[in-house]
């Protein structure tokens, strides 16, 4: 993504120290171009082709990381304004690891909500502008006040932990839509490597 749109956005004044705030802020970086860069130059026969029945193309693993980047920027979002304070002892800073390290592993399947389904139906050009849009938007809410302030559960880090943590406040919701593009990003590499991708 553009270096400009990243060197624009300051350190708020807001709960995030400023080493939480660089090192999301790199995160995004990271993730965005690592999807860039997974996706550049291919061809429309390149972009829909599926490994075999049942699995996604490289165009169903964009448009379902953007279904779920919308959703955390948008009613995910809105509903932490009014959610609860994190709870006592919440440990915030191993949450913070958990995201980065555990999420994007291919490790484990774990089936998507139905509305972050693709449809198969998006251009190319159109899901490349909605990622870009997106990036802009992360920086926007990484800008915003009180990402910490506020937690609502978070099923993804339920599951992953065997229940052991529950509650994501804001930093981690913007952290795990990063991660969680960063783990299709590697199925996408996964489609490249399969023996009749086309040339």
């Amino acid at each position: 993504m553009s270096s400009n749109a990243t060197a624009a956005v300051a350190a708020p004044e807001s709960t995030l120290t400023e080493a939480e705030f660089a090192q999301a802020k790199l995160y995004l970086a990271q993730t965005f171009s690592y999807l860039g860069g997974a996706i550049k130059g291919l061809s429309e026969t390149q972009w829909k082709f599926r490994p075999a029945a049942g699995r996604w193309s490289i165009a169903d693993n964009v448009e379902h990381a953007l279904f779920v980047q919308d959703y955390v920027l948008g009613p995910r979002r809105d509903q932490l304004a009014s959610a609860p304070p994190p709870p006592p002892g919440y440990p915030a800073t191993a949450i913070d690891d958990i995201i980065m390290h555990q999420f994007p592993t291919r490790n484990a399947s774990v089936k998507g909500p139905d509305f972050a389904e693709p449809s198969g139906n998006l251009a190319q050009d159109g899901l490349c502008a909605r990622l870009k849009a997106n990036y802009d938007r992360c920086l926007d809410f990484l800008s915003s006040s009180g990402l910490r302030d506020h937690v609502l559960e978070g099923l993804p880090l339920k599951i992953i932990t065997g229940g052991k943590y529950e509650w994501m406040d804001g930093y981690h919701w913007l952290l795990a839509q990063a991660a969680h593009m960063q783990r299709h990003t590697l199925q996408i590499l996964e489609v490249k490597a399969h023996p009749d991708f086309p040339a």
